[in-house]
């Protein structure tokens, strides 16, 4: 198993995609900061192409504002290397994707997040930053693991004796930097600060999570300008990490060192680190206190419209007057006016300019028709047919069914021996054999014959049938009736 330097992890950064911010840059650009995470991690700069071969052994690969739009085949090499394990660090800078020239949202928006085209800016005066770009952000601190973890390094910092700031060194990337809260915390997340020159804002959803934002003194207010995102492998998303920093001068290396832009940057990079133990505090990652995305109106191109013009109501000694009693008198209506004032000039202009007057005739418009003329169609009509037979009010087992089989059926239902069931079944049994009342019978109230009279028809029908004729016998007349009669 590697130790000590070889087991620390391995960081790319990206040259091959004309980066903005990158360790070989001239005139600053990030020299400081790699040099600074040589002593807890093993940078380099990836100068080919992005694919799966070269972004084998990455541990964390950072994007330093790329000004070139990527291909198909590059997004999908990082889309299988973060779902693969990897961890992505990308840096955009104010104007998002417009003004670099790059599609990288195309990529970030699978995870949850996109940069905006617009640029931070501070409504209030920020001390020793005097550009309304370079925006210091005193309360943007979304996730108290942030608060912890730049706490935590500054405790450590100043207990090693340096009396300040650790400008060369980062902490140890071995340590696990874990962060443990209660239910009971009520730690403040905005106790640290940090400066992000000329960034712009993030669109975040879930499952990504903000954890910096402009605070309320920058606008827009309180919008993400640091997101991470984390895979579950449980989900299928594998188990590599996203994490978004609207502002790529943070690491540079006139901005390095400014406020706690440092330690922030070692918390990104500490999470993003394999097998890391840093974890953001659930509550803030479930409600960030983030804003309402508001757009200012274009200044610029409002004063390019013609507007009303107020007089200067100068007194006697020449000062300005602003108590007019009659305000509207400060207003230049003449310029704007809607009247026909003009129109006799325009008219001798004719005459001026010798040009032979006369009235305006109409063009006679030429219609092109390439398509035939319609004609009305005609269809034979729809007549309605007849409805099909109820079928399903017929009781199938009623009609087809043998008696023999109803009156089976109709032994087992009445099988109790009660007088109920006894009757029940003479009554059912005489209506499947058909047998009908001859007028004599009693007849119930619903129409149908009761039970004695069932049987009683029934044994009519039996002497009936038992009952010879008289031409079942050899002889004729009276003897033969009178012997069946005795």
């Amino acid at each position: 198993m590697s130790t000590g330097r070889e087991a620390a992890p391995s960081i790319f950064f990206t040259a091959c995609k004309n980066e903005k911010y990158h360790p070989g840059s001239s005139g600053g650009g990030w020299k400081r900061w790699f040099r600074r995470l040589r002593s807890s991690f093993r940078p380099s700069t990836l100068k080919g192409a992005i694919s799966a071969d070269s972004l084998s052994g990455c541990d964390i690969l950072i994007l330093g504002a790329p000004q070139q739009k990527f291909s198909v085949d590059e997004f999908d090499a990082l889309k299988d290397w973060i779902h693969a394990g990897g961890s992505l660090f990308l840096f955009a800078h104010e104007g998002g994707e417009d003004f670099l020239g790059t599609n990288i949202n195309y990529l970030l928006e699978e995870y949850g997040i996109s940069v905006n085209g617009d640029s931070t800016v501070r409504i209030t005066p920020g001390g020793a930053y005097g550009h309304p770009k370079e925006t210091l952000v005193t309360d943007g601190v979304l996730n108290r693991a942030v608060t912890r973890f730049v706490e935590k390094a500054a405790t450590s910092a100043s207990g090693s004796g340096s009396g300040g700031r650790e400008r060369d060194e980062a902490p140890s990337a071995s340590r696990n930097h874990e962060v443990s809260f209660s239910s009971s915390s009520k730690t403040s997340t905005n106790t640290c600060a940090f400066v992000a020159p000329f960034g712009a804002t993030l669109n975040v959803m879930k499952p990504a999570v903000p954890v910096l934002s402009t605070g309320k003194a920058v606008f827009p207010a309180q919008r993400p300008v640091g997101a991470v995102w984390s895979g579950d492998h449980r989900r299928g998303e594998g188990r590599g990490k996203v994490a978004v920093l609207g502002s790529g001068q943070m690491a540079d290396d006139e901005w390095l060192d400014k406020e706690d832009n440092a330690k922030i940057l070692d918390f990104f990079l500490r999470y993003l680190s394999p097998n890391s133990e840093l974890k953001l505090y659930t509550l803030d990652s479930e409600e960030p206190d983030v804003g309402e995305y508001e757009n200012l109106p274009n200044v610029a191109a409002l004063a390019e419209r013609p507007k009303a013009c107020l007089n200067d109501a100068r007194s006697a000694n020449g000062n300005v007057s602003v108590t007019q009693k009659d305000f509207t008198s400060l207003f230049i209506d003449t310029l704007f006016g809607l009247d026909m004032d003009l129109i006799p000039d325009a008219v001798a202009l004719y005459t001026e300019l010798g040009v032979f007057k006369k009235p305006l005739q109409l063009i006679a418009p030429q219609f092109i028709t390439p398509t035939p003329k319609l004609h009305p169609a005609v269809f034979p009509p729809n007549l309605r047919e007849l409805p099909p037979p109820p079928l399903e009010l017929f009781d199938l087992e009623e009609a087809f069914v043998s008696p023999q089989t109803k009156l089976n059926a109709l032994l087992s239902r009445c099988g109790g021996g009660s007088p109920d069931d006894l009757q029940r079944f003479i009554k059912e049994g005489a209506r499947i054999c058909g047998v009908v009342a001859d007028g004599g019978e009693e007849v119930e109230k619903d129409g149908t014959m009761s039970a004695d009279a069932a049987l009683l028809a029934v044994f009519k029908k039996m002497v009936t049938l038992k009952t010879p004729r008289s031409d079942d016998f050899g002889g004729e007349g009276d003897d033969q009736g009178a012997d069946t009669e005795a």
